[in-house]
């Protein structure tokens, strides 16, 4: 089974001009962990996660209202393309140690699939349950 067959093509994103307290908003929002983070011309730019606002804007003293996305976000992302294999997702995560994978097709996102997407195909509980294994060895060692 292919990725574009089960992912999300219609991901909330944010612009890396806006800032962290908007970011924020929209994680609480949408009652998600993670932001692709896009530019005007639909490129992925990196990922900002609600651990991301905290570590490096409220822990580090910065106001979550001035702050740009920007300076808060992941810029080393896992990507995945929509024609790749379910499989090859569930392993992209368990060794990134990610709950979701942003699609990208030339550069651009195009869709975002989650460890929960997978675990949804019946045909997809072994790797799903693999990469959930990995990503839960990998927080527990550090």
């Amino acid at each position: 089974m292919k990725i574009s067959d089960i992912m999300n093509p219609g991901p909330i994103t944010v612009s890396p001009d806006e800032t962290a307290a908007l970011a924020s908003r929209l994680l609480s929002r949408h009652n998600i962990g993670s932001l692709p983070v896009c530019g005007a011309d639909g490129r992925l730019r990196g990922v900002v996660t609600d651990r991301d606002i905290v570590v490096r804007c409220v822990a580090a003293g910065e106001d979550p209202e001035s702050t740009s996305v920007s300076d808060v976000m992941s810029r080393s992302v896992i990507t995945v393309n929509p024609e790749e294999d379910v499989k090859r997702a569930s392993e992209l995560m368990g060794k990134g140690q990610v709950r979701r994978l942003p699609v990208t097709e030339n550069g651009k996102l195009v869709g975002i699939v989650s460890l929960g997407d997978i675990s949804k195909i019946s045909v997809c509980d072994m790797e799903a349950a693999h990469a959930l294994c990995e990503i839960s060895m990998n927080v527990r060692e550090r």
